[in-house]
């Protein structure tokens, strides 16, 4: 079907609820993060939930790239908030060529590596094409700009069918 493209290889409700050791265990070496609604509200400082995260992810010797469509202030007072990661700023998402850069700067490849994010046409769909394994998680925060509210209603109609597949297969 032609909205498989747009799937994610995994859903959850929140970055925060996912195990990373286990995911260390498994051979995930590197993290690419949407920023945005994905870990914090969209424009929102670090706050000490992401702190926390990002210093577990270092003690366990991940590595990390933020990987937004945002400008590079935007980007960095984030990951200078958490105080761990490199970024790529302005990526042109669902373009893969920025989720393999952030791949070359890890030194990793598509079976090391793990892409979060909170948008199908965007972070999922970009990094499905890169060969990266995806987790899309919920928005943090429903105030959102104009454009992305318009692509959440198509995301809405391309979830359900996502949902019913899942269902049928039986992994819910």
């Amino acid at each position: 079907m032609i909205l498989d493209r747009f799937y994610p290889d995994e859903d959850v409700d929140s970055v925060y609820t996912i195990d990373f050791h286990k995911r260390r265990e498994q051979g995930i070496l590197g993290v690419v993060f949407d920023v945005d609604n994905t870990l914090v509200p969209h424009g929102a400082p670090a706050d000490e939930r992401a702190k926390r995260l990002f210093a577990e992810l270092k003690k366990l010797g991940m590595q990390v790239v933020f990987l937004s469509n945002n400008k590079e202030p935007r980007v960095k007072m984030f990951r200078d908030g958490v105080g761990y990661g490199s970024y790529i700023y302005k990526a042109g998402k669902p373009n893969p060529k920025n989720y393999r850069k952030a791949m070359r700067q890890m030194e990793l490849d598509e079976s090391q590596t793990l892409f979060i994010g909170d948008q199908l046409f965007t972070d999922v769909w970009g990094a499905k094409r890169a060969g990266i394994h995806t987790i899309l998680v919920k928005p943090i925060h429903p105030k959102e700009e104009i454009q992305i509210v318009l692509k959440r209603r198509l995301e809405a109609v391309v979830l359900f069918f996502y949902r019913r597949k899942k269902k049928k297969e039986g992994r819910v």
